[in-house]
């Protein structure tokens, strides 16, 4: 489908297996273009999805909304393309990028996530804190026990990984009165964290969790960060949440001591395979809360993913540099 003809050529391209919150359809770009009228009228837009028109519109396209870019001979089949943006904030499925060309600027959705991680970081630490994983289970087997708690005020939370995720997940924790340690690759300070720690010196902090939360992107880096060691340094009746990417957690370990009563639960959003297979035991494991990965995301996904294009297509038709763009070695 074709919308408009003007002086840049922006193709948006969606994939239908993927969550109907992330498709982008033309419905969603006519309600775009309606807020930032001035700026529509600048573009000539096309909407593909399952990349049936992908290779025609490349031929001309200037700008690309999507999240899996093709990555054989881009830049002879899109001669003009200048910016590719990614729907998502983690892009650990481009990587290594050697299939992007030097001159084309890759930005991804970094910022739309963090209001949401806030309230599901806050949701989850209340829920170990009263042990809701063990009271759930006490449900479904209709045993009328009492669990009873302190309050949270007080208790030390290590985030892993500071960014957008990490931020939103300090914030819930100091509505709660709770102490923030941050985990980040370069262990400088930032003001939502009591103390800052570099992901080598993880193995200091872990043993003071009351609650670890991992947020962190995947990347070389973080992939397998916290290890079955790292496991193991948590103190008995820790919790565990992960609303970050499932490669950087060893699960086997973390289920392990779940099985035990080791810890007081965990809250998992993410996982290697997605949707979580029936005959995973993941879905039976003692004190583990499942969820479908939805903590960090809007039914308006989409409305804010475009608004915030169109913020920078304002700034690159004022030659200012883009906001988000991807270090490539990095990995976000």
């Amino acid at each position: 489908m074709s919308i408009k003809t003007n002086t840049y050529h922006l193709h948006l391209e969606t994939g239908s297996k993927r969550p109907v919150i992330f498709q982008i359809h033309p419905a969603d770009w006519t309600a775009a273009a309606k807020r930032h009228r001035t700026l529509s009228k600048k573009l000539r837009v096309t909407v593909g999805q399952d990349n049936t028109l992908l290779d025609e519109a490349l031929k001309t396209a200037d700008f690309m909304i999507n999240s899996a870019p093709p990555k054989d001979g881009l830049r002879e089949r899109a001669p003009n393309l200048k910016w590719i943006q990614t729907t998502s904030a983690g892009v650990d499925g481009l990587m290594p990028m050697t299939w992007l060309p030097k001159d084309i600027t890759l930005t991804n959705n970094t910022g739309a996530h963090g209001e949401k991680a806030e309230e599901s970081c806050l949701m989850a630490l209340l829920m170990l804190q009263a042990k809701m994983p063990q009271v759930i289970q006490q449900q479904q087997n209709r045993v009328w026990k009492g669990v009873f708690t302190t309050p949270i005020t007080g208790k030390t939370v290590v985030v892993v990984g500071f960014g957008d995720l990490g931020q939103g997940a300090g914030r819930a924790a100091k509505k709660l009165g709770c102490n923030v340690i941050a985990v980040t690759r370069s262990g400088k300070a930032t003001k939502l964290a009591d103390k800052v720690v570099s992901s080598a010196r993880i193995d200091s902090v872990l043993p003071k969790a009351d609650f670890v939360i991992v947020t962190a992107p995947l990347t070389a880096g973080t992939r397998g960060l916290v290890n079955r060691d790292r496991i193991n340094r948590l103190k008995p009746g820790a919790g565990f949440v992960n609303i970050g990417r499932s490669p950087i957690v060893d699960y086997v370990a973390l289920r392990e001591r779940l099985e035990k009563g080791e810890l007081c639960g965990a809250v998992l959003d993410v996982f290697d395979q997605e949707p979580l297979p029936p005959d995973s035991p993941y879905w039976t494991t003692q004190n583990l809360m499942v969820l479908p990965h939805i903590s960090c995301d809007d039914p308006r996904y989409i409305a804010h993913l475009l608004d915030f294009w169109f913020l920078n297509f304002e700034r690159f038709l004022s030659g200012r540099k883009l906001i988000n763009i991807v270090d490539r070695q990095l990995g976000y």
